[in-house]
């Protein structure tokens, strides 16, 4: 079932991480934080996540406003994938994590 077909939670949180709880989805949106990328960009820089996998993330994605897929009429055709505005909107998100990430990886070493 689609994001958007199925009833959204009452809580915020859970709202969020129906979006963006699994890792994969947050590193999709990492590296498309940075600009538009193509299928095989994507699959090089999501180190050991699947075709499969990313395939089946990005049309969730997609259905949930948070990808744009824009097919052009090459042979072959060219799919490239960019954020939404809702999808760059995760951006604070993000970086909060880095920010989180960083400050913890020196309390450890």
């Amino acid at each position: 079932m689609e994001a958007n077909t199925r009833k959204m939670p009452d809580c915020p949180v859970e709202i969020t991480l129906q979006l963006i709880g699994d890792k994969w989805k947050v590193l999709i949106i990492r590296d498309l934080l940075t600009g538009t990328k193509r299928f095989n960009e994507l699959m090089r820089s999501v180190t050991g996540i699947t075709q499969k996998v990313l395939t089946s993330h990005l049309r969730a994605m997609e259905a949930a406003g948070l990808v744009n897929r824009t097919v052009y009429p090459e042979v072959p055709p060219r799919v490239e994938y960019s954020l939404t505005e809702t999808g760059y909107s995760l951006k604070p998100i993000l970086d909060s994590m880095v920010a989180w990430g960083d400050g913890y990886k020196r309390k450890i070493n």
